[in-house]
């Protein structure tokens, strides 16, 4: 089900394990003023959800915002097979399968000049495969000054399971926002992220969306800015 967040934002949940961890992940629904729809990072709607979107106006836009979050983003473009598929270049290669309209790097800084956009340049997480890139775009959205992550920080609470808490607090993540130690060990170019980091805080957001973890509506800038002060070691 949706959920109003500001004026022309919305967003829906589902459960979600990672590595058996209860981490949640989240969607992100922008409204443009010409009553199109832009879907951030979708996820398997319910029949609920599907006509909460239709009655808000035509999905136009689906993104997959870096090279992970693409797990349902085939069934959703079934749902709405009008709208375009926009997604980093490299998830061609990725996954052959899944059809892209246009790439996100082709699109310069603005979708329909209501939605900032910025690749987040030399971030990696780290997984049993080794150190990987995210390739991943945040967003922002001047009208409710909403940041838009994905996977660049977390912000986990005390709604989550014990074991998410737990996890959390060792390796960052509980009631902070920032990436974990685990981006943090995997990413070599922290230059690249300081110039990244340094551009998303020129936007003037007030609250910050993540797909995993809770939407932090209380002093978002100054945590984001605190958060990867911890992941660079260095003041910003």
């Amino acid at each position: 089900m949706l959920r109003k967040i500001d004026k022309n934002i919305w967003i829906a949940e589902q459960p979600l394990k990672y590595f058996g961890l209860s981490v949640g992940t989240r969607m992100t629904v922008i409204r443009f003023n010409n009553g199109e729809l832009a879907v951030i990072s979708p996820i398997q709607v319910d029949d609920e959800t599907t006509k909460q979107l239709n009655q808000l106006g035509n999905v136009k836009y689906i993104i997959a915002p870096n090279l992970f979050h693409y797990l349902f983003l085939s069934n959703f473009k079934a749902l709405y097979p009008q709208a375009k598929v926009y997604a980093v270049s490299a998830l061609k290669a990725k996954r052959p399968e899944i059809s892209i309209d246009q790439a996100l790097e082709d699109n310069g800084e603005n979708l329909l000049g209501e939605l900032e956009c910025l690749l987040f340049e030399g971030f990696k997480t780290l997984l049993p495969s080794g150190a990987l890139p995210l390739n991943e775009y945040i967003f922002f959205h001047a009208e409710s000054q909403t940041l838009v992550l994905t996977d660049t920080a977390f912000y986990f609470d005390e709604t989550f399971p014990m074991t998410t808490k737990l996890v959390s607090k060792i390796i960052g993540g509980y009631k902070k926002l920032r990436p974990s130690l685990l981006e943090q060990l995997a990413t070599q170019e922290k230059e690249k992220v300081k110039q990244s980091v340094q551009k998303v805080l020129r936007w003037d957001f007030r609250r910050v969306i993540v797909a995993h973890g809770s939407i932090v509506e209380h002093d978002a800038k100054k945590q984001f800015k605190e958060g990867y002060e911890w992941f660079l070691g260095e003041s910003l």
